[in-house]
């Protein structure tokens, strides 16, 4: 495996400056999904951090917090980090493991793994100047736009889309907004359905049949990971091409993902845990928007669902499984 040849490569790299003073750093990881499915992002970071000079367990400690998909145990979670005396929180899993770290502490560095739209949410002041404990990375709302156009080349005939995501009263306008931008430019409609936990996922399945939709998108969310053969099954059984957040649902079977490099993620956190640890403070560190994205599709999957890939979307794709 190559990261297996990284770490191996990097297990020799000498300890980071911030040691120099004798304390070793100890980082809190938090995050939303089960520990198994964040195993594959949480290789890449510690790669990251290695290339960095932070070797785990010699010169960085890191304390790992998984709410193993359950977003009501993440403030609880965050508590004990703080409780533990971390010198910084990493949160992965979008917005609500950040929002748990910002209630519990705001003195504590806190570096977002990547929420959605971090000014709106209230988690920074502005990009450019976030103020406060947190930076990190914000992925733009215009990646949904993008992913829309996506299934519109795949699905010509596309008007209705039923999104899964996971409840947030507090986005309600922002996806009436998304719903009247979306059938205006694109002339389709978007009917949201969503989830709390796993057991909502049998209902939420009926109700998007119900809507009799042409296509299916995925929020980027913990939740459906963790839960991704049975929504592979559903959209099988429904026949739905779908959009999904991570590469891994197309290389187990799903129709197509555009998501943001992982790799590019995981090496900006770690510039941040390193600066951090350093003495700068995240206020003064702008929120960054990865710039780097991924298309990739599943031959397979679109002859299954009579779905044809255009020779201009093949040559824009980074992988076509056939």
């Amino acid at each position: 495996m190559a990261f297996a040849l990284v770490l191996a490569l990097l297990a020799a790299a000498p300890a980071a400056e911030a040691q120099s003073s004798g304390k070793t750093p100890r980082i809190g990881l938090l995050f939303l999904s089960s520990t198994a499915s964040a195993s594959a992002p949480l290789e890449l970071l510690r790669a990251a951090l290695r290339e960095l000079g932070y070797v785990e367990g010699r010169s960085i400690v890191i304390e790992y917090r998984s709410a193993e998909g359950r977003a009501e145990r993440l403030p609880a979670l965050a508590a004990d980090l703080v409780e533990r005396k971390v010198d910084l929180i990493v949160t992965g899993g979008g917005n609500p493991a950040t929002l748990a770290a910002r209630k519990v502490t705001t003195t504590i560095p806190i570096v977002m793994g990547g929420t959605a739209d971090a000014v709106e949410a209230g988690l920074v002041q502005s990009l450019a100047r976030p103020g406060g404990n947190i930076t990190g990375l914000s992925v733009p709302q215009e990646l949904v736009s993008k992913q829309l156009e996506l299934l519109r080349e795949l699905v010509p005939s596309l008007s209705r889309v039923v999104v899964f995501l996971r409840r947030n009263p507090a986005a309600a306008a922002r996806r009436a907004q998304a719903k009247a931008l979306t059938l205006e430019f694109y002339r389709t409609t978007l009917e949201y359905v969503e989830v709390e936990k796993p057991e909502d996922l049998a209902p939420a399945f009926a109700t998007a049949r119900a809507a009799r939709p042409h296509a299916m998108l995925l929020a980027p969310d913990p939740l459906f990971w963790s839960e991704r053969d049975q929504i592979l099954d559903f959209a099988r059984a429904a026949r739905l091409p779908a959009m999904y957040p991570f590469p891994d649902f197309v290389e187990a079977g799903g129709l197509v993902s555009y998501s943001v490099n992982a790799l590019e993620v995981t090496r900006a956190i770690a510039r941040y845990v390193d600066r951090i640890l350093k003495g700068a403070k995240p206020a003064d560190l702008p929120v960054e928007q990865p710039t780097t994205f991924e298309l990739v599709i599943n031959g397979k999957t679109a002859r299954a669902l009579g779905v044809a890939i255009s020779p201009s979307l093949r040559l824009r794709a980074d992988k076509v499984i056939d």
